[in-house]
């Protein structure tokens, strides 16, 4: 059988799919089977931020894994205790702990789980629109019954207001507020950006609370905004999440904390977290990002990218917005359509929503690259 008919035959179907067999990948482009072409608008969903293929990555991976592969964190290791320093000094002043996962949904599990450890309280605040991941306290977390409706009842406490509303935010918080778990940028809800105010009142109020502020940068962080992370443009949380490109493309999560963070030894552990093949892998791309300046890259990029595409002249658009290489293009129609016949002319890009074309390069994209996405887009639209 071929590699659809493997997959049909012995995967849940689960994902909706789409009908090219994708096999290699270098920079910001990706090759199918039969030899086509794709710009990478997509990478995989951000994780390829410094793009496919890089060789510095791949020989860390190598000699990490021929030297000690795994490493569970009962015992110390010093691929572990550099990464976890790194972070520390890249992040926002005051998170200086950190706790290693294997994906964005369990960094969310434990920031949840940190925020009622710590305060003693139960109830989560998180917005309208907003994802945080689909395992069950994440889940509860995520706006939306098309994700939630097979699986309730949710895990109970979890309240969801309008997101950038502060005033509805105020009403729903009491003394049984543990956290707010907010998104910067709202990826899977339409490529919305938070307002600067809205966040500092956010901060503001859950200092005179004592509520623990919780921020989800699984796909804004590392350089994708125009900064190492999102927040650093809008306000410093107590706890904030991170995974998808921490690792140039090998699964890892983590979670940054402030001391305020309060977590009883052996209450929250994972047994691949922080394992030093991954630790090795995320070292290597932070010197990728670091060194070819993929961070300036991408707010110049992201851009002229926002101000081509503000110039195409169609009816059917009705807002691009977006930080750095975090693009959205809203329609006045469903986008599900547009988005396979950019596919057809070789852009791999995403949806946002039903209505909104989600473009997330990886931040290696050069102009040339640009300017056939928006070729591409200027045809079909």
């Amino acid at each position: 059988m071929n590699t659809k008919s493997l997959e049909q035959t012995y995967e849940l179907a689960v994902y909706p799919r789409r009908d090219i067999v994708l096999v290699s990948g270098k920079g910001a482009r990706l090759y199918d089977e039969d030899g086509r072409e794709y710009i990478d608008c997509a990478a995989n969903v951000g994780v390829s931020n410094i793009g496919h293929g890089h060789e510095t990555v791949a020989k860390a991976i190598y000699e990490q894994y021929r030297s000690l592969g795994n490493c569970y964190s009962m015992f110390y290791n010093p691929v572990r205790a550099r990464l976890a320093e790194k972070l520390a000094k890249l992040a926002p002043a005051d998170l200086n702990r950190v706790f290693f996962c294997n994906s964005g949904a369990e960094a969310i599990e434990g920031a949840l789980k940190f925020a009622r450890s710590t305060t003693g309280r139960q109830k989560i605040i998180s917005a309208m629109r907003g994802f945080h991941g689909k395992t069950m306290g994440a889940l509860a977390a995520t706006w939306g019954s098309e994700y939630q409706k097979p699986f309730v009842p949710m895990m109970p406490g979890l309240t969801h207001v309008p997101f950038n509303n502060f005033a509805k935010l105020e009403t729903a918080l009491s003394e049984e507020t543990a956290a707010v778990l907010l998104e910067i940028v709202q990826g899977e809800g339409g490529v919305r950006v938070g307002n600067i105010d809205y966040f500092q009142r956010v901060r503001e109020i859950c200092n005179s609370k004592g509520v623990i502020l919780i921020i989800d940068e699984v796909q804004t962080g590392f350089g994708r905004t125009g900064t190492m992370f999102a927040c650093e443009q809008f306000v410093t949380p107590d706890i904030l999440c991170l995974a998808k490109s921490l690792a140039g493309g090998i699964p890892m999560g983590a979670v940054l904390c402030s001391d305020r963070i309060n977590v009883p030894v052996k209450s929250h552990t994972s047994t691949f977290g922080g394992n030093p093949t991954a630790c090795a892998a995320a070292l290597a791309s932070l010197e990728v990002i670091e060194k070819e300046r993929l961070i300036e890259n991408a707010d110049a990029q992201g851009n002229y990218f926002k101000e081509k595409l503000s110039r195409i002249d169609s009816k059917k658009i009705r807002d691009v917005r977006g930080l750095g290489l975090m693009i959205g293009i809203e329609l006045k129609e469903k986008a599900g359509p547009y988005v396979h016949m950019l596919m057809d002319k070789g852009v791999i890009a995403l949806l946002a929503g039903a209505t909104v074309i989600r473009l997330l390069p990886p931040l290696v994209i050069s102009r040339e690259e640009i300017d056939f996405v928006v070729s591409a887009l200027k045809e079909i639209l």
